[in-house]
């Protein structure tokens, strides 16, 4: 009784353009897609990023900015006895309505340490004297614009009694920071910086080992923190000293944000750019505070001030810098929570990925970018034969190219590139046999 071969596991093709098994409008498409030049292919499947981009900037960006307006700005307020305090709060809150939220603290201390700690946005102080007037501190190095509205609120509403209320600034701006901007723009760049190396890393490094990918978003991270903060400081001048402290924070920021986009990567694919921007850019920038108060926009920024890595890493750049915002506890904690994630989501990430891919090579499926890529070699081989035709010179270079690309055509389980390999061994011989024995054979 002869003995049956061994069952090999079934590797379906489709031709470029068919997509997945079965007819249909999808279908359809791709193969009317793939007969578009091979360059048209590539950038159309890349149109898609600007339409986001606009999309987004309009609903995070001109939604939060475009109409600010004050209410329950956070104000504190200090007296020599609760009871006047309390009364104080009364005869203020009918003139200020909701723009202001006040809270009764235990004395002059307490206002300013809630002012220095960014808990409050000013406090008003009432000492023992009736007849003097009152003290109002702020701190403008902690939120430039919230100090100037503060200010507009208060002076007209102690003027129309006549009196002229004193202003203390506890953190003024230095000159080489006037609207304290630079906090901000330092944050944002750390933020680009740490989600683009890892954005490159989950596009064109699928097939990497996980400490080759962390080596490179540390080793990433120490020349971003070093470039960021030598340029705004030595360079432009807009800090004044704090050099090292600010590169350390910057390069373990830099790699928690690296780990996250890292981990979600596998989940995304070429599509990572879109959890990365929205994530932290688009949502980072307004809810961070940085540039106007989160009391001043809708509702839903000021929920997410907590969560964004904008509003942690802001408060830790102004607190070394200025001595003012929330403690580096909170900011720390803040960054564990995110590595942790980043780590957690590369753990589970990689092996969902694999799976899919093996899923999808077995299956014989492709992808658009993956037809429109192969087309485009396909092309480019062809004009390089047609232009050392053109010159006169043959093409000495492709019996030794075809060697050399086989690895490639067939493709590897975790990238995006390759073709189905049924068939491919066929194709291999019949290509040997054309170009005869070997010189030696």
């Amino acid at each position: 009784m002869s003995e049956s071969a061994p069952t090999q596991p079934s590797v379906s093709t489709h031709a470029p353009g068919d997509g997945a098994p079965g007819r249909g409008p999808l279908a359809a498409w791709r193969r009317f897609y793939s007969t578009l030049p091979p360059a048209v292919q590539l950038i159309g499947l890349q149109l898609w990023l600007p339409v986001f981009f606009i999309i987004l900037f309009c609903l995070c960006y001109i939604a939060a900015f475009h109409a600010p307006k004050v209410h329950d700005a956070p104000v504190a307020l200090a007296a020599p006895a609760v009871e006047q305090a309390q009364q104080v709060e009364q005869q203020l809150s009918s003139a200020t309505r909701d723009a202001i939220a006040y809270r009764v603290v235990d004395g002059p201390d307490a206002a300013q340490d809630a002012v220095r700690s960014g808990e409050v946005v000013g406090a008003l102080v009432f000492g023992d004297d009736p007849s003097a007037p009152p003290t109002l501190y702020t701190a403008g190095a902690h939120q430039f614009q919230a100090q100037q509205i503060v200010s507009a609120v208060f002076t007209p509403v102690f003027a129309a009694q006549g009196i002229a209320l004193h202003q203390v600034d506890l953190a003024p701006l230095p000159a080489n920071d006037s609207y304290g901007m630079t906090a901000m723009y330092l944050m944002l760049s750390w933020c680009i910086g740490g989600y683009m190396v890892a954005m490159f890393i989950g596009m064109m490094g699928a097939p990497l080992l996980h400490r080759t990918r962390v080596a490179i978003i540390v080793g990433g991270a120490a020349v971003l923190s070093l470039l960021a903060n030598f340029l705004a400081g030595p360079v432009l001048g807009a800090i004044d000293g704090h050099f090292w402290q600010l590169v350390g924070i910057a390069f373990v920021w830099i790699i928690a944000i690296g780990l996250v986009v890292n981990g979600l990567s596998y989940f995304f694919g070429r599509f990572i750019t879109v959890p990365a921007l929205v994530i932290f850019v688009f949502l980072s920038i307004p809810a961070s505070g940085a540039a106007y108060p989160t009391w001043m926009m809708p509702a839903v920024f000021d929920h997410l001030r907590p969560l964004v890595v904008g509003h942690g890493i802001t408060e830790m750049i102004k607190h070394t810098v200025y001595g003012v915002g929330e403690s580096f506890g909170i900011g720390f904690r803040q960054l564990v929570c995110y590595a942790v994630i980043g780590i957690v989501l590369s753990a589970v990430g990689k092996p969902w990925r694999q799976r899919r891919e093996v899923a999808r090579i077995l299956a014989g499926k492709t992808t658009m970018m993956m037809d429109a890529q192969n087309a485009m070699r396909e092309h480019g081989i062809e004009v390089r034969a047609e232009v050392l035709a053109k010159a006169g010179v043959p093409d000495a270079e492709s019996e030794a190219r075809t060697l050399e690309d086989e690895d490639e055509r067939v493709g590897d389980a975790f990238t995006n590139y390759g073709h189905p390999m049924t068939g491919y061994d066929d194709e291999v011989t019949d290509s040997a046999d054309a170009r005869g024995p070997r010189q030696g054979q």
